[in-house]
């Protein structure tokens, strides 16, 4: 029973990775007047699941390696390092959610000083 449901979640996840795929290449195409043939398409989504496959492994064996049970950034940003291009997109995108939560956190510091110094004035 469960080797037929991760088998339908795969097949699933297959089929919202193609038709993700399919989008893209469509707008892509139309961008550069340049259409995709269902050939492409379907190879081009075949390689992206096998590649998250591959991806969502490393992954675990990072985590695991390093004795947790939660894959991390840094896990994330050492998958990423053999392409180039991935990368810095990766570290980008760490460094924005950091200062994002360092200003969501000054937000509530400054929030709560606040309080505070409103609760005191009131005594």
């Amino acid at each position: 029973l469960m080797a037929a449901a991760l088998a339908q979640r795969n097949k699933q996840l297959k089929a919202a990775v193609h038709y993700t795929v399919g989008r893209l290449c469509q707008k892509i195409g139309e961008d550069h007047r340049r259409p995709f043939s269902r050939q492409a398409i379907a190879a081009i989504a075949e390689t992206t699941f096998r590649q998250c496959d591959i991806f969502a492994k490393d992954l675990e064996a990072f985590a695991r390696h390093a004795k947790r049970s939660t894959v991390s950034v840094d896990d994330v940003k050492l998958v990423a390092r053999r392409s180039t291009a991935l990368s810095i997109h990766i570290q980008n995108k760490s460094d924005e959610l950091t200062q994002e939560h360092m200003s969501l956190k000054k937000k509530t510091t400054a929030k709560r000083k606040n309080t505070e110094t409103e609760e005191e004035s009131r005594e």
